[in-house]
């Protein structure tokens, strides 16, 4: 009898590869009850809860990454001893030491893992050389855990972009004085693996969380029924963006052959809504999660489509990531001031990527007469100077940004295509003459030109190949059957249907939102439970049965 139990919880408790935990799972809500109704015996002891919710965490990850855990163990242990030393060295010189050691490991475990392939075979392509790869870290566990993975592969482990960013922003606060070093190392892991934004974002800086882990547990009644709304929200937003990508977008991006420009142009507005419904729906739930068990997270999207511009859409979309790019790499680099010899390091690194992926030699020779017309131009004409500092680093940050999503030409360009309307845009607000317009119709005007900028980049983001981008603009430049229009409604008149109520709830004002948000949050609670469990009902009756995985896991 025990051993027919233990088979049958066994599945419960142990790793499964290719299915990681998310937060569409009935088996997520069942353990997050459990977690719950264990949280309601140790909340009151700060101690004991931290250590108790880092124990759950871990648990989550290995569900998550299996044997990845051990790479998240190291990055604690590391992280947090490197911390302590630079707090308590008096030395500037040996903090600034201390800070690149902890910044080089965590970066190169994050190249190694996301890039490691990306070099090698480039090299052999570009030299003629037969470079192999070994996975050691696939041997290992298969030495010593009885795994079976391939050790001529790479598995990225989920959520390690999102760990080593928040891991870097410990170790930079303590070297900028602001912040002081965590009681112990428990509580370094607890800030580090926190389960709600562990794969999914948002991205946690140090100094906007560590002082919460030592605060009384105090969630007030409306902030309850704010975290139940954050949920329900998160949920009903994935299952839209899962439903309106499996009938209608990925027909369209795997092939768009077969599609006219007319059905193709409503799949890349598709894809927009998409993608933040699947996003910020992620990371509404882990704030409404975070929030029950007493933390409090940042908002991570401020209906980002109604930006009037690149720079307020970048304000508004991820963030966590924009703020964190912004902190941690845009203003070191210089940012709007003066240029810095990690600006020329930044512009070397992208260069030899760029040499890699295209493997023209010649490609470096161009990028290194740009840099000199540059660098002649800022000597030469110092008023300028400021405006080519600004824009270099804006570009380089946001190149750098979609080298951080993948290795390949379309997300670098996706990044420069992004770069270039910032610096577009900083251009313009100098001679626009809509500039400060309370027009109605010059805003409209700018949120669609804006709404349009984002998702035609969004083309290389989505796209698998080149040829495939090559394809999408040819459907439309010379296929686009606007004579199908009427047919091409009638086809996909429901997708179409949730697709404009996703954009139009969207485009609510924030105040009208509020104010239901904070009415659900003060309903009784039998009503609220019945509201919960009539819209769980009818959102999952939407739900495709093959559940799309969160579309940042790949990153």
């Amino acid at each position: 009898m025990l051993n027919d139990v233990f088979t049958y919880l066994k599945p419960y408790f142990l790793y499964t590869k290719g299915e990681p935990i998310i937060f569409t799972q009935l088996y997520f809500w069942g353990f997050f009850a459990i977690v719950l109704a264990i949280y309601s015996l140790v909340y009151k002891k700060n101690t004991l809860r931290t250590f108790y919710l880092l124990l759950v965490s871990f648990f989550f990850y290995y569900k998550t990454s299996g044997v990845f855990i051990i790479l998240l163990f190291f990055t604690i242990f590391s992280d947090y001893n490197w911390g302590r030393l630079i707090y308590k060295t008096e030395s500037t010189a040996k903090k600034k030491m201390y800070l690149v050691f902890s910044l080089v490991l965590n970066l190169t475990l994050l190249c190694y893992f996301k890039y490691a392939y990306f070099f090698t075979d480039s090299i052999n392509q570009l030299a003629g050389t037969d470079i192999t790869f070994f996975n050691h870290f696939a041997q290992f566990s298969n030495t010593f855990l009885g795994t079976k993975d391939p050790v001529d592969k790479l598995l990225l482990p989920v959520g390690i972009s999102f760990f080593t960013f928040q891991s870097i922003s410990y170790t930079v606060d303590l070297y900028r004085n602001k912040i002081t070093p965590v009681k112990s190392i428990f509580d370094y892991g607890f800030f580090v693996c926190f389960f709600p934004h562990l794969v999914a974002g948002p991205i946690v800086k140090a100094n906007e969380f560590l002082y919460q882990i030592y605060e009384p547990y105090n969630l007030k009644r409306k902030e309850f029924g704010y975290a139940v709304f954050w949920i329900v929200n998160g949920l009903g937003k994935k299952i839209l963006a899962d439903y309106i990508a499996v009938n209608y977008i990925d027909r369209i991006f795997d092939n768009p052959n077969y599609y006219s420009g007319l059905e193709t142009v409503f799949g890349i507005f598709g894809y927009s809504l998409q993608i933040y419904a699947d996003f910020s729906g992620y990371t509404d739930i882990a704030i409404g999660i975070a929030l029950l068990l007493g933390y409090r997270l940042k908002t991570n999207f401020k209906s980002p489509y109604k930006a009037q511009d690149v720079s307020e859409f970048w304000k508004r979309w991820h963030i966590s990531l924009s703020t964190w790019l912004k902190d941690y790499l845009y203003i070191p680099l210089g940012g709007n001031k003066k240029g810095t010899i990690g600006s020329y390091i930044c512009i070397a690194f992208l260069s030899v990527v760029l040499v890699l992926l295209t493997g023209k030699i010649w490609l470096l020779l161009l990028l290194l007469f740009l840099a000199i017309i540059l660098v002649l131009l800022s000597y030469f004409i110092p008023k300028v100077k400021q405006s080519i500092n600004t824009n270099v680093n804006l570009l380089v940050t946001m190149l750098l940004g979609g080298f951080w999503h993948g290795s390949s030409w379309l997300f670098i360009i996706w990044g420069g295509l992004n770069g270039l309307g910032l610096v577009i845009h900083k251009l313009w607000l100098s001679i626009s003459p809509f500039k400060n317009s309370n027009n109605f119709f010059v805003k409209v005007m700018m949120v669609l030109i804006t709404l349009s900028f984002i998702s035609f980049t969004r083309i290389f983001f989505r796209s698998d190949s080149l040829d495939t981008v090559s394809l999408i603009f040819d459907r439309i430049n010379n296929h686009f059957g606007g004579n199908l229009l009427f047919d091409v409604i009638r086809g996909y008149w429901i997708v179409f249907l949730v697709i404009l109520v996703g954009y139009l709830i969207h485009w609510i004002p924030e105040g009208f939102k509020e104010k239901y948000r904070s009415k659900f949050a003060m309903l009784p609670l039998p009503i609220m439970s019945a509201v919960v469990v009539l819209f769980v009902f009818c959102i999952y009756q939407l739900m495709s049965g093959d559940m799309q995985p969160f579309i940042y896991f790949q990153f």
